[in-house]
């Protein structure tokens, strides 16, 4: 792979920030992000393929901030991390934050490489279908164009 995976990562506690930076920072293009409303302003001038954001955050919980960017960012792949193993928040969170992966805090190195290295699997897949879509759907104006032409002649 050329270019690093950009993998955004939001949650309230510094040290949290701070050593997943210290952990990927080599392998990965990192962004971290204190608050969601910190989160927003990255997302506006970066492009980010992965989302891995904490669901116990003071203002927005994670599945709020993730429902929150849903329509303006749809792209990234989501992950949510929790100390607590709060089963409706996972529920919601795979209901409405569109999540692709949870994992519990403290976060293991290994499981959550492996969850980023499937992440950008996925978001990867979805980029080509959205290129593949969009040749397509210049195919077909194409030939609405030509047939037009040809009716009209």
């Amino acid at each position: 792979m050329s270019e690093k995976i950009s993998i955004l990562y939001v949650d309230d506690e510094m040290n949290n920030l701070v050593s997943f930076k210290a952990v990927f920072r080599i392998k990965y293009n990192i962004f971290t992000a204190i608050s969601g409303e910190e989160a927003i302003k990255i997302l506006k001038n970066k492009q980010i393929n992965i989302i891995i954001t904490d669901q116990r955050m003071p203002q927005m919980t994670g599945v709020e901030f993730l429902e929150s960017i849903l329509d303006e960012f749809p792209d990234p792949i989501r992950i949510l991390l929790t100390g607590y193993a709060d089963m409706n928040a996972v529920i919601d969170a795979i209901n409405k934050g569109k999540i692709f992966h949870y994992l519990t805090k403290p976060w293991n190195e290994e499981e959550l490489d492996m969850a980023i290295t499937r992440a950008f699997e996925v978001y990867q897949q979805k980029m080509d279908e959205k290129e593949m879509n969009s040749k397509l759907t210049l195919s077909n104006e194409q030939l609405e164009f030509l047939l037009r032409q040809k009716l009209l002649s």
